[in-house]
């Protein structure tokens, strides 16, 4: 696969198979879950996202609301190699920088791939 952003919609096994060529390749990977939904968020429970380091990526967790966020968080993850779930909502500080353009409330849970 294109390493440039990737991005866009993809299949579970796609994403999969992006993570572990990504790994095999020594590169650090991190993969973002949708944990929860309330409302009208986009993507449902089960999506997922990968990421490099680099910040390449593929699969979606929000249909383009939060990715960038996303992605941000994902490679943090993967330097500091800890985990973390993220809140994206209309109430929640991130509202005016980041947010779910159909209203609505999603979490995120970002694990580094080791």
């Amino acid at each position: 696969m294109d390493d440039a952003n990737l991005g866009g919609r993809a299949d579970d096994d796609k994403v999969l198979e992006q993570a572990a060529e990504w790994r095999a390749a020594g590169r650090g990977v991190a993969l973002a879950t949708v944990f929860e939904t309330w409302g009208s968020s986009p993507r449902p429970v089960g999506s997922q996202l990968v990421v490099d380091a680099s910040g390449a990526f593929l699969g979606s967790v929000s249909g383009g609301c939060i990715e960038g966020a996303v992605i941000l968080e994902a490679q943090r993850a993967i330097a500091e190699r800890k985990p973390r779930l993220l809140s994206f909502g209309v109430t929640n500080e991130m509202a005016w920088e980041v947010g779910l353009a159909c209203g609505g409330k999603v979490q995120v849970y970002v694990e580094p791939v080791e």
